[in-house]
């Protein structure tokens, strides 16, 4: 299901509903243009006390608020009868969380409480959630003081169905080794601090073989792993002020020298006259393709790609931007005129232990990455065909945690026909399917055979996967909810909202929206383009985001959700069961 038919239903801080509707609301709960005061308290979400000195205001009026007394209580005259969103803040809180999306901003406002002020309405009753932190001092094996020792925070968030690590924040260690994140929305997080090396070297490199370079203190996720499967997770709730101590142990770290080859041979920053508008970039990952935190640099006066890392596995990818080059550099020698090209790529794998590498190289090709082939299935009984608009697809890495969830352009085009690919670095994704061709859904999306709605895409060296090949169909279905009869109006004092998610029962890489409905925007909404077939509808009192790509967590789910069923070419209707009603 696609943003685009989403109506004005769909984002987190909607307006509230159109003038004559809210006018006859507001006139039905007291008259329409009169002013009317706001009583109301300011409670804490996980023991109930009432929250001192909360700021309560008009959103996008900040001459219009509150302070709350000693009693959580707040008073705001002079408010217009009718619709108002009200904000409300407070350091060392949080309000209600976005239904979607990760930024930690989000987490911390919130969308705005709409409220329905009228005559005689009963007090409001806002809670905000404590905020936790996590502190611990790193100790060093050598003895000295572990200052200005980085440290990244990141958390397990909910992305387009999946569980996926994030970064929540950066800090460093203080003049006696301690550090603190504060201000934490709940939820699951882990740490790992940034390498270090010493601040002079313990020799010179002489070469393979040679003497250690520098010395320092490896990227570590607490308690004491290399990687994030032995990270410990801090569960976080409720104003929790949890400790998470570091010990770093100063070991030998080793150059690794390579250079980057040119399609045909020629090494990368030789100064070949033909060569113009390059700019090469550098990745060190682990053996699985995870990006790690250290840092590998092109040094023009070597002409080499440098990188210093304690022992272990890795992998080098190298990338070259081009903008122009002579055909003879790709083994082309019959002199003919500079192209534009896109960018070269390539990666080698090698062990560090014990020495340093100099003669490592990385030969790099163009993108062999091929479009993907886009059919569709023609009903008999489908006289329409697919208007405007176009097929999307990005990807995201799966399980990574420099940039799990991040989204990257993968593909576009139009259907039926190919869709044409941008390279992308190696490793394991995720597809996500995006149609805004109006009358087309989604049937399959293969790769070599493999289904991508429940394998990740494998992206090799110069971006080549397998064969890629995605299948529409013309027969979609149609959907509209719409809220209880009960729920249709809106009364006086804060308005619930509710949150849908419609889940389909089958294979999609096409993502599931969050919807949310409340009666001042008419509560109802249809969606356009469905695959037929069997979809549960999941609805929750507030925003909430669903891991709903795993089934152990809807089975989980207290309420097990609305089932229906979509035949092709026809429309269904649904009345929600809202949680409580």
């Amino acid at each position: 299901m696609r943003a685009g038919f989403l109506l004005s239903v769909c984002s987190a801080a909607l307006p509230l509903a159109p003038a004559q509707e809210l006018d006859r609301n507001a006139t039905a709960n007291g008259a329409a243009g009169a002013l009317v005061t706001v009583h109301g308290e300011v409670r804490n979400a996980a023991t109930g006390q009432p929250v001192p000195r909360a700021l309560v205001r008009i959103e996008g009026d900040a001459d219009t608020g509150a302070l709350t007394d000693g009693e959580g209580r707040f008073e705001i005259p002079g408010l217009a009868a009718g619709p108002q969103a009200f904000q409300v803040t407070k350091p060392g809180f949080r309000d209600r969380p976005y239904a979607a999306g990760g930024a930690v901003a989000d987490e911390m406002i919130g969308p705005a409480h709409n409220v329905l002020v009228a005559e005689g309405m009963p007090p409001l009753v806002f809670l905000l959630a404590p905020t936790s932190a996590v502190r611990g001092p790193i100790a060093l094996s050598t003895g000295d003081p572990a200052q200005g020792i980085e440290l990244n925070l990141l958390k397990r968030r909910v992305e387009d169905g999946r569980a996926v690590w994030q970064p929540a924040g950066v800090t460093k260690t203080d003049s006696e080794g301690a550090y603190r994140f504060a201000g934490l929305a709940d939820g699951v997080y882990v740490i790992y601090t940034t390498p270090t090396l010493e601040s002079e070297p313990a020799s010179t490199l002489v070469g393979e073989g040679g003497s250690v370079a520098r010395a320092g203190y490896a990227s570590i996720f607490y308690p004491d792993a290399r990687d994030l499967t032995g990270a410990a997770r801090i569960q976080l709730a409720g104003g929790e002020q949890a400790q998470a101590n570091f010990t770093l142990t100063l070991e030998p770290f080793h150059t690794v020298t390579a250079e980057a080859l040119l399609p045909g041979g020629a090494l990368y920053g030789s100064g070949n006259p033909a060569v113009a508008g390059m700019n090469l970039t550098a990745q060190v990952m682990d053996a699985q393709g995870h990006v790690l935190p250290y840092n590998a640099m092109y040094d023009p006066g070597t002409k080499t790609v440098q990188a210093t890392l304690p022992d272990g596995v890795y992998s080098l990818v190298v990338i070259v931007t081009v903008s122009r080059f002579t055909a003879s550099l790709a083994g082309n020698n019959s002199g003919t005129a500079a192209v534009d090209a896109g960018p070269f790529a390539g990666a080698a794998e090698f062990t560090l232990a014990g020495h340093a590498i100099s003669n490592l190289r990385v030969p790099l090709s163009a993108p062999r990455g091929g479009p993907i082939q886009t059919t569709v299935t023609r009903s008999a009984t489908q006289t329409s065909t697919a208007q405007g608009g176009a097929i999307m697809v990005t990807v995201s890495q799966a399980g990574g945690w420099i940039d799990g969830g991040m989204m990257s352009a993968f593909a576009s085009g139009a259907a039926p026909g190919p869709l044409e690919t941008a390279y992308t670095l190696p490793g394991q994704y995720w597809v996500h399917t995006h149609i805004s061709q109006r009358g087309l859904c989604e049937a399959s999306f293969t790769a070599g055979g493999a289904n991508l709605a429940r394998e990740p895409l494998v992206v090799g060296i110069a971006g080549s996967t397998a064969p890629m090949e995605l299948t529409l169909r013309d027969d979609c279905a149609r959907l509209t909810l719409s809220l209880p009869q009960n729920l249709a109006g809106m009364a006086a004092g804060e308005e619930p909202s509710y949150t849908v998610y419609v889940v389909p029962g089958f294979d999609t890489t096409t993502d599931v929206t969050p919807l949310t409905l409340r009666a001042s925007t008419g509560g109802t909404i249809t969606l356009e383009d469905l695959t037929p077939g069997s979809y549960s509808v999941y609805t929750f009192s507030g925003p909430a985001r669903l891991e709903y790509r795993n089934p152990a967590v809807l089975a989980a789910l207290p309420n097990p959700g609305q089932t229906v069923t979509l035949s092709a070419g026809t429309t269904s209707s649904l009345v929600l069961e809202a949680p409580g009603h």
